[in-house]
């Protein structure tokens, strides 16, 4: 099966860091084996005839399926089958892994739908990118993003010494391609991702040209480390049922004289045009709509355990409790709303790419950031102080007290075992490390959630709204005389 085939792919040589120490035994290590099980069912769901025309497209006149995120929407139904496969695999992990892929390699596709247009900036561009969009998408390459800077003194820019050292540069170049040294995070699933989409948000100028460039770095590059955070992984399935499949290692990139050969090398030295490159609308859509599919599993999820809280201890009846699930459920709507609304209002680019319409999308990545930090007070709301009150595992049940456990902990509608799981399940979701990881994220993903609205607001057509104030105005006065 396909996910077999992954996990032994992830032995490479690639250098992951944890705890000081290096992982010599990825897929057996506690801190990665729930997360690399759950990839392997969802990558051995291309090979499952039920399942793979939901996840899954044929290329070609092959028989073999490859992963939606890789199909180049020309119609309505193929943009709908994208959708339908980032929904499948969002909803077998509640929404919970972000990062499973599908993201990044929906840039690679962005990039290779629009090469013709992008050719423009370099005259290799559509041949690297058209290889490498074919070789990731026959050989299921696991790919994701390290685009972000790392914090060391964000009052200094490249002007700075200090900075431009540790910020990702050109060290030197040869026949073989460009030596690059410095850092990059936040790698999300980077110990077992094949290649990592390496650029930056930085607003460069023409001095800048060492730090301006997109690259395609393989994860078993010599030189480079990876460096992840604390794991949130938990060998205790029954106590923390997220914690112990779904923990999406987050990391940072240390690059030590690391090659990247000229066909991994999209664009170097024109701050302009890698500008130009990560502003381009047909990837960003396409990527950016995955982000949205993603979300909707989420609040789906998170929304059903509020529920399920509510009803478990007799609380759904009263009006202040139904007031917050309704408002629960508003969440989703709007969400899927403007996924609706995205794909139905698509349009073809300049190739005949039929591209979700941006402003639904990022509308939704801009609300994004207040709705879930919101259902997750909802949901503690609803729990209140019960959460603290589970007993430290299932196990209890099952001890001296074993008549009492039952007696005490029973619910509603529920017996108390089953309370008690339900009960750990939501703390996974609001109070374990786990938890505190997802609602950090959900609020900065998308960058600065003040910039993003920001930024909606100035790409806005303003006119729309304020032509319309201005011939009332001009129609009459407050005294009913013609304005000038």
């Amino acid at each position: 099966m396909r996910g077999d085939t992954f996990v032994r792919s992830l032995d490479d040589g690639r250098k992951i860091w944890l705890e000081g120490t290096q992982i010599t035994n990825l897929p057996e290590h506690p801190a990665f084996k729930g997360t690399l099980d759950t990839i392997r069912q969802l990558f051995n769901m291309l090979d499952d005839p039920s399942v793979q025309q939901i996840v899954g497209y044929q290329v070609g006149q092959s028989d073999r399926y490859s992963h939606s995120s890789f199909l180049v929407p020309y119609t309505g139904e193929q943009l709908a089958q994208r959708s339908r496969s980032f929904a499948r695999w969002s909803q077998e992990t509640h929404g919970m892994m972000s990062r499973l892929s599908d993201y990044a390699r929906s840039i690679v596709t962005g990039w290779y739908a629009a090469r013709e247009e992008l050719g423009t900036l370099d005259p290799h561009f559509a041949d690297k990118i058209t290889r490498y969009y074919e070789e990731a998408r026959d050989q299921d390459r696991f790919l994701t993003t390290a685009i972000i800077d790392p914090q060391i003194d964000r009052s200094k820019n490249l002007d700075d010494a200090r900075i431009a050292d540790r910020f990702l540069h050109v060290v030197r170049e040869n026949s073989e391609g460009i030596v690059v040294s410095g850092a990059k995070m936040i790698a999300t699933g980077a110990p077992y991702t094949h290649d990592f989409i390496i650029s930056s948000f930085l607003k460069f100028d023409a001095s800048n040209r060492n730090h301006a460039h997109v690259l395609i770095v393989p994860a078993n590059s010599p030189g480079l480390h990876i460096v992840c955070r604390e794991t949130f992984a938990s060998a205790n399935e029954r106590n923390h049922p997220l914690s112990s499949k779904y923990d999406e290692m987050d990391a940072v990139l240390f690059f030590d004289e690391v090659l990247v050969p000229w066909e991994r090398v999209l664009l170097y030295g024109d701050a302009q045009k890698v500008l130009t490159l990560r502003g381009n609308r047909t990837a960003n859509a396409l990527a950016f709509h995955q982000n949205i599919v993603r979300y909707v599993a989420k609040l789906e999820f998170v929304t059903g355990v509020a529920f399920a809280v509510a009803e478990s201890i007799g609380a759904q009846g009263f009006l202040h409790v139904q007031e917050k699930l309704g408002e629960l459920l508003t969440q989703v709507e709007v969400i899927k709303a403007l996924v609706i609304a995205s794909e139905t209002q698509a349009k073809p680019d300049a190739s005949g790419v039929l591209v979700p319409e941006l402003s639904y999308i990022d509308t939704a990545r801009n609300i994004g950031t207040k709705f879930y930090p919101r259902a997750l007070e909802i949901l503690q709301q609803v729990g209140g102080g019960g959460f603290v009150q589970a007993p430290s595992g299932v196990e209890d049940f099952y001890g001296p007290l074993s008549e009492l456990m039952h007696k005490y902990f029973e619910g509603a509608s529920v017996s108390a075992e089953k309370k008690v799981q339900l009960f750990k399940l939501a703390w996974d979701l609001i109070g374990s490390p786990l938890g505190a990881r997802h609602e950090l994220y959900e609020r900065f993903y998308a960058g600065d959630p003040v910039r993003g609205y920001a930024n909606q607001y100035a790409a806005f057509e303003k006119e729309r709204l304020t032509d319309p104030i201005w011939d009332l105005l001009k129609r009459t006065s407050k005294e009913g005389k013609t304005l000038v």
